[in-house]
């Protein structure tokens, strides 16, 4: 991760759509955006989070002047039809002096002329739903406490009504603590509302199930493609709801502009699609869709700058499924570690006045977990991992992550004036 000094003074933090915070203060029902603070930084630029993408320039400065001048060359000698084509700049140009012909950008990002954009929206549309989340807010205070709206984004999965979506569309953060909405409605393509039931959702990955009972309503389930097959510079189209259902299915679309982008969110590394198809506050939980009318993406985060625009990125599909398997057999992801322990950093600052190392120092321990089997104690400062120096939390879990359930790593503690090193058989994580 770079450092602040490389950080330019109007870049902002990335954070989750939806936006706007739950703030209750003003009012007991409002709407808002869920957020999730994005601590990664991407080519010197903070990274917006899991939800929209910023504004689209369909065609930069450099690229806009020769398209026009050859759409007004075309109104110079072809006939008014010809000229309308195009005026479209969806098809191809062919100008009467030299014969030449020019395609639009989405044309050539369209690899093999494989669908249509308006083919690809009535193909994908049915199966993109409105998700409207409620959330509870109990902060110990009246006036700090209250209900909170947000909306999303969602894909239908299945027929029998399986949706999926971003966490952070039914899952908030407010005061420090976790909360999950206490109502979720779907909204589908033909306006119909249904009360939904949260099967899981991975706050880690940022992607969550739902479960709907169609009651007769006969849903569309999306294809999903396969984005390790996914070029740079290829077609891309994002349908959702951008600022609320007041733009119920919007579309947009533009270019592949990555892959395999690496982003830091709550400490957590995503490998990402980068895109410019324009995605705002309300698409998350969207498909992004290739040219042949498959989900290949879903759309989580964006970069959110006064100098930047354009640049979102979306979960690839390929490494979404089996989240989203494990979520709906489990109702959580399977194979993550666990050490089974709540632990307190210890800042130099203390350290120094108690005469104690830097480390986390053990609060709580699970019982039966793998810190209770291994022999960890309470007040031991934990101040290592697999021969690694740890300071925190973040950097322990970090390491321990690298890990999976099972294994067995060696932990260093501080216990009693001397440090002491005890193997360790990683739990298995049963919550998200």
């Amino acid at each position: 991760m770079f450092n602040d000094e490389f950080r330019k003074p109007d870049t902002n933090e990335i954070s989750y759509y939806p936006e706007d915070e739950a703030n209750p203060q003003n009012s007991k029902t409002k709407k808002h955006g869920n957020k999730e603070k994005v601590l990664g930084l991407i080519a010197l630029m903070a990274v917006v989070s899991v939800g929209s993408i910023g504004g689209y320039k369909l065609v930069t400065e450099k690229n806009t002047a020769p398209e026009t001048a050859i759409v007004e060359q075309a109104s110079e000698t072809a006939p008014p039809e010809q000229t309308e084509a195009a005026a479209s700049s969806d098809t191809a140009v062919t100008t009467a002096a030299s014969g030449e012909t020019y395609h639009s950008m989405l044309e050539l990002a369209n690899k093999g002329s494989e669908m249509s954009v308006p083919d690809i929206v009535k193909k994908v549309k049915p199966s993109v739903v409105g998700i409207s989340s409620e959330f509870v807010i109990d902060s110990g205070f009246s006036y700090l406490s209250g209900t909170s709206i947000g909306t999303g984004t969602g894909i239908v999965m299945s027929e029998d009504g399986y949706i999926i979506t971003n966490a952070h569309v039914v899952v908030t953060s407010e005061y420090g603590t976790k909360i999950t909405a206490q109502k979720v409605t779907v909204v589908l393509s033909d306006q119909s509302e249904h009360e939904a039931e949260i099967i899981g959702a991975d706050t880690k990955t940022d992607l969550a199930v739902l479960k709907i009972d169609p009651k007769g309503v006969d849903l569309v389930p999306a294809e999903f493609g396969n984005s390790d097959e996914l070029e740079e510079g290829e077609l891309a189209v994002a349908i959702g709801n951008p600022l609320g259902f007041e733009l119920y299915g919007s579309t947009t679309c533009g270019i592949i502009s990555a892959l395999n982008r690496t982003i830091t969110t709550d400490n957590d590394s995503l490998s990402l699609i980068q895109t410019d198809a324009a995605i705002n506050p309300g698409n998350s939980g969207g498909p992004l869709i290739n040219s042949f009318g498959q989900v290949i993406g879903i759309n989580s985060n964006k970069i959110v700058s006064s100098q930047v625009e354009g640049i979102g990125f979306a979960i690839p599909i390929n490494e979404a499924k089996p989240i989203i398997d494990d979520l709906i057999n489990k109702g959580y992801v399977s194979g993550r570690p666990l050490i089974g322990i709540t632990g307190e950093d210890i800042n130099q600052r203390t350290a120094r006045y108690y005469d104690i190392p830097e480390g986390i120092m053990v609060r709580f321990i699970e019982p039966g977990s793998a810190a209770d089997e291994a022999g960890v104690k309470l007040a031991d400062i934990i101040v290592g991992i697999e021969g690694t120096a740890v300071k925190t939390m973040d950097e322990l879990n970090s390491i321990k992550d690298k890990y999976s359930a099972g294994d067995t790593v060696t932990i260093t503690v501080y216990r009693d004036g001397s440090e002491l090193d005890l193997e360790l058989t990683l739990g298995e994580a049963t919550t998200n």
